[in-house]
């Protein structure tokens, strides 16, 4: 399995440490790729960069971004990782069948982000908007919140002993024209500019709550880049009919 297009994505990470390990762990599997969204202390950091050791190569070139959507506009699939039950129409998997599916999708070099949440709370539910999938690292009931640093290692370990195992792909099976996040948010954008003129967000204090349910349906399917223009051209065709 190829990594270049794995990229692992760091949300509100608050320590410093954190990042450093993370990176460490990432150089151990053979990844690279290090994003990180509105990182708490300044940036560059110089613990993540001592913590890192001789990972300290991910920490410089990892790329900082200051929220989700800018962070995936080049992806095409995302994963977040969570531990918790959550009230949004995701589907949830557990990390076998989540290593199954990037395993797939890198084949056909599809470019494949994973988030991980900050330390103190994980990730909220305006976080998972982009996911396609929820993931579930298995832990003890007991204890279920895993270090971030510890999350990032167990996700890349598992990853890289799947790239070592052969498993037979139907590559037909699989769409080659996925669209990007960038043009699936670029989409809802117009949708709900739309859906907002024709006041159909009401009642107020509801919207907030309607916009995500909005975002969450189109970013859990896979669309292609074409069911995307179709989309936005049955909606700009319904516009100028009622215009």
């Amino acid at each position: 399995m190829l990594f270049k297009n794995i990229h692992f994505i760091l949300i509100r990470p608050q320590l410093g440490e954190n990042i450093g390990a993370a990176a460490r762990s990432l150089k151990n599997f053979n990844f690279e790729n290090l994003r990180l969204v509105s990182p708490r202390d300044s940036w560059p950091n110089k613990s993540a960069i001592y913590t890192a050791v001789d990972a300290k190569d991910i920490v410089h070139k990892s790329k900082v971004f200051s929220n989700n959507d800018q962070a995936v506009s080049d992806l095409d699939y995302v994963f977040a990782t969570t531990s918790r039950s959550r009230s949004v129409n995701k589907k949830i998997i557990d990390l076998n069948e989540a290593v199954k599916i990037i395993k797939r999708q890198n084949i056909l070099h599809k470019k494949i982000g994973i988030f991980f949440g900050p330390e103190a709370s994980g990730l909220s539910n305006d976080d998972l908007i982009n996911a396609n999938y929820l993931v579930n690292i298995p832990t003890s009931n007991k204890f279920k919140s895993l270090n971030l640093s510890h999350a990032v290692t167990i996700f890349a370990f598992e990853l890289f002993i799947a790239s070592k195992k052969f498993e037979p792909i139907v590559k037909n099976l699989y769409r080659s024209d996925d669209a990007k996040k960038k043009e699936v948010n670029a989409f809802l954008y117009f949708l709900i500019s739309r859906l907002d003129k024709v006041r159909f967000l009401k009642p107020e204090e509801k919207k907030e709550q309607m916009i995500r349910s909005v975002k969450n349906i189109f970013h859990r399917s896979s669309l292609s880049t074409q069911e995307i223009r179709t989309l936005s051209g049955v909606i700009s065709s319904l516009i100028k009919y009622k215009e």
